[in-house]
């Protein structure tokens, strides 16, 4: 049985707990979080500790940590849980600067501990299916990939802005689909409702000759969640939401047979056997840092109206 603790335990984190909870091999531990009455009544509910102290809930001798607290907290947390000797999975995005990102990284391999960032989309099954068929050759080579992820705003996030929040999603997808990092980008973006930018349409450029066009806001009344790959000898169509993926070429529009699952579910259960394998996790913490660093460079980029060079 591994144990495994939560330290935060809002919407998100809620969301781990439950499914910690449902898995076999693993001890939900215990899980902290600052409002007491809420931890309280979530350690009743799933029988395990609670804990408004998250240090001394890794005095537990956790074997892994799922951390999901606000990202200016990410660094701190992340480090003590390292120290205290547990595996750790820690929420997109992994930091809120570079340097952060880096310290928990360096922390992660000094101890000799396994560091995941939560870039759940990875494990929507209609990326997982979309990325097979990109490698298939089915679409030919890709030249270019954009996204839309479109909603109201959700009042629990007060820290980050809409890129930060979301965009990093679609950064980190885009660059797993393609399998190469981000090498230029160019944004433009505005803060009309919000005090951090609440829209924005991020242009990256991978290597000299591969496109990805990201497009976020927190301005449109329904929820939006899609992916256009385009290849030389075809087109994808996916749908986060609906977890579809669909194919068209010269000859044929064809649907891809998708068994639909918790995205959340299927990243917790990879993280779990990661820990019982002792393989190396993807997206590993490198990765993290690499949507990071896409995502505050577009931040830069429409502040100061200009094309960012992403450095290695």
């Amino acid at each position: 049985m591994l144990k495994v603790g939560v330290i935060g335990a809002g919407a998100m984190g809620k969301n781990h707990i439950r499914i910690y909870s449902e898995m076999t091999g693993v001890e939900l531990a215990g899980i902290s979080d600052i409002d007491k009455e809420l931890v309280d009544g979530l350690a009743q509910q799933y029988h395990t500790k609670a804990f408004t102290d998250y240090k001394e809930l890794l005095a537990e001798g956790l074997d892994a940590v799922s951390i999901v607290v606000p990202t200016k907290m990410h660094k701190q947390v992340a480090i003590n849980a390292i120290d205290a000797g547990a595996h750790v999975l820690v929420e997109k995005p992994i930091a809120d600067t570079v340097e952060n990102a880096k310290a928990i990284i360096e922390a992660a391999e000094n101890k000799d501990r396994l560091l995941m960032v939560g870039h759940i989309e990875r494990f929507n099954p209609a990326v997982i299916k979309l990325k097979e068929i990109i490698e298939a050759g089915l679409l030919g080579k890709i030249v270019s990939i954009s996204t839309t992820r479109v909603g109201p705003y959700n009042p629990r996030i007060r820290d980050v802005g809409v890129i930060l929040d979301i965009g990093v999603h679609d950064i980190d997808v885009i660059s797993f689909l393609y399998g190469r990092p981000v090498n230029q980008v160019y944004a433009v973006a505005g803060a009309d409702i919000h005090s951090f930018e609440d829209h924005a349409t991020i242009h990256m450029r991978l290597d000299h000759e591969f496109s990805g066009l990201v497009e976020v806001n927190w301005l449109t009344p329904h929820k939006v969640r899609k992916l256009t790959a385009v290849g030389v000898s075809g087109v994808a169509y996916l749908d986060y939401i609906d977890q579809t993926v669909e194919l068209h070429d010269s000859d044929w529009v064809r649907k891809a047979k998708i068994e639909s699952k918790e995205p959340l579910k299927n990243e917790l259960e990879y993280f779990i056997d990661c820990i019982k394998k002792g393989k190396q996790p993807e997206p590993c913490g490198m990765d993290g840092n690499h949507a990071l660093k896409v995502s505050l460079a577009a931040i830069e980029s429409y502040k100061n109206e200009k094309l960012i060079e992403i450095k290695e």
